[in-house]
């Protein structure tokens, strides 16, 4: 039988629970009332905008680079359901058909935009890394960082390596400059050989190679090789399954022909029914910047490359020769060159909607592509129903956000329509809906394992911890870490002889492949982006060659 005192430790014990539950209770906004009450339906955009570009030669498969425009893509800070990419490619491996097993997905598919696991999200986008490992059973997306936050059953997490030792990576995704818009973001990767092959994997009669392919950036504050995949990131998975040994980056070229789109899957939008059984719908205001000429710019300076470009001046630079000028050959590189024309997927989804019944919207019709050339994909916002603004000396077009479902005889599932605000009846009350959200940022802090035996710990950092304060609100901790010693290579499948083989070949990189060097081909328009001033840091004295910074912790303070 429970006494007084023990009914009333119960009591309030389910007190604290039920109050801790409220707590997380995410809170009903005005607006989601509004919805509820008028029978609108919450939904969203998605699709993809798809380039044309012309075939080159598949002998350039040593990786790619490219200059992304950088902006904000929504007028207000969207919440975290919200999901894009600006524009970017995917680079698989180069592999014969037919292949061994049915479903091999495997590649590096990264870029700029907001995720949904993006923790300290704002209106200026991060970059990822984005390496998926063989249908998606884990990825990496930076330095610590990959699918989840578990760190018994990482799934990718130690998959990236520091090598740049002036950049941190946060775990949330690397920053650029709160309010950078309009600017291009030079990024590719290339191959660096930090390893040798190996025949043997986690201890099994399974190859492993030597590409260590390296993320190369291009900014106004930052040049050069900043992080790299481990082979063994992708060849884990043939630890398991024998079939796929030698069929990932670690071994096999890229392709040199790639897809350049918009991924888009979460823009918020609504939709409500008139008395006459008329269709509307309404997306987030979405903008894009434009320049003096009245056009906008999203791509530029597409390149792909073999090894003569990179990867053989520098072999023969670890085996002894003279240092590898940093400069990528063009002489081993071409331009894959744009073609005009974009094709558009952008759909309408929702709850609501059958899968078989959603519609694709207009927006080719507004959107003029004829003015790109070779070099830069450029497009041109054209009729009545978009809008220009002009904010800090930044001049921006508003798409259209209203649209009507107009179906044609015979045509069950219609097309929707951009229409001016005023052609929407105003009992669906569309135009009531604010798509405003009120900052989420901070619920969660990234941390990594703090127990002494871990490799975070053990040999553990040389210098720390220090800490930065982020664009985004964030603080990040951080410590130095011996190259050879930062935890991806302990999770690696490399022995210390192989470590200290990578010691003397960063070493060597940091002696001579400066930030101050040029590194990508450099762009031929527009102006280029800054990375948050907060990421950049100094090694501390003694330090300055073979060790690396690594976040271990990110929230806020």
């Amino acid at each position: 039988m429970k006494t007084t005192k023990d009914k009333r430790d119960i009591i309030f014990k389910s007190l604290i629970v039920c109050t801790l539950a409220l707590l997380f209770i995410p809170p009903v906004s005005a607006q989601d009332i509004l919805i509820k009450d008028t029978g609108i339906q919450k939904g969203n955009v998605g699709g993809y905008l798809i380039t044309r570009t012309q075939k080159v030669d598949e002998s350039f498969n040593a990786g790619y680079s490219m200059y992304a425009m950088a902006y904000p893509l929504l007028k207000e800070y969207p919440g975290r359901d919200f999901q894009t990419g600006l524009f970017g490619t995917w680079m698989f491996p180069q592999n014969d058909e037919p292949l061994p097993v049915e479903k091999l997905y495997t590649d590096i598919e990264g870029g700029l935009g907001w995720w949904r696991d993006t923790e300290y999200a704002t209106k200026t986008p991060k970059f990822i890394m984005g390496g998926v490992q063989l249908n998606f059973v884990g990825w990496a997306n930076g330095t610590g960082a990959g699918k989840g936050r578990d760190w018994d059953n990482p799934k990718g997490k130690y998959g990236v390596a520091q090598l740049s030792p002036w950049v941190l990576w946060p775990p949330d995704g690397l920053n650029l400059k709160q309010g950078t818009s309009n600017k291009l973001f030079g990024n590719g990767y290339l191959p660096l050989p930090l390893t040798e092959a190996k025949a043997k994997t986690a201890g099994k009669d399974i190859s492993t190679g030597n590409q260590s392919w390296t993320l190369f950036l291009n900014t106004k504050n930052f040049k050069g090789p900043i992080t790299f995949f481990t082979p063994y990131f992708w060849s884990a998975a043939s630890v398991d399954d024998a079939r796929v040994e030698g069929l990932f980056l670690d071994q096999r070229p890229s392709k040199a022909n790639k897809q350049y789109q918009m991924e888009t899957q979460h823009i918020h939008s609504v939709q409500a029914v008139d008395s006459k059984g008329v269709h509307y719908a309404r997306m987030a205001p979405t903008r894009y910047p434009v320049g003096s000429d009245g056009n906008t710019e999203l791509l530029h300076r597409l390149m792909v490359y073999n090894k003569k470009a990179l990867w053989d001046d520098v072999e023969a630079w670890f085996k002894g020769g003279k240092p590898a000028d940093s400069k990528i050959k063009v002489e081993g590189a071409t331009m894959q060159k744009f073609q005009k024309g974009i094709r558009s997927n952008w759909k309408f989804y929702g709850d609501n909607i059958p899968k078989e019944k959603r519609a694709l919207m207009n927006i080719t019709s507004y959107l003029d592509p004829n003015v790109t050339d070779d070099a830069t994909l450029r497009v041109r916002w054209d009729g009545d129903l978009v809008t220009k603004t002009v904010e800090n000396g930044q001049t921006l077009v508003t798409l259209p956000e209203y649209y009507k479902l107009v179906k044609e005889e015979n045509d069950e599932v219609g097309k929707w329509i951009a229409v001016a605000p005023e052609e929407v009846p105003a009992e669906t009350g569309l135009q009531k809906v604010s798509f405003s959200r009120a900052y989420e940022g901070g619920s969660k802090t990234y941390v990594t394992p703090e127990d002494q035996e871990s490799c975070w710990k053990t040999p553990g950092p040389a210098a720390g911890p220090f800490k930065a304060k982020l664009g985004d609100g964030s603080t990040v901790t951080y410590y130095w870490y011996r190259f050879a010693d930062q935890p991806a290579l302990l999770n690696a499948d490399l022995s210390k002889a192989e470590r200290e083989e990578m010691q003397r070949r960063v070493e060597l990189l940091h002696k001579n492949w400066t930030k101050e060097r040029e590194y990508l081909p450099a762009p031929l328009i527009g102006e280029l982006a800054e990375l948050d001033p907060a990421l950049l840091v100094t090694p501390p004295k003694g330090m300055e060659i073979g060790y690396v910074p690594i976040v271990t912790r990110q929230g806020i303070e």
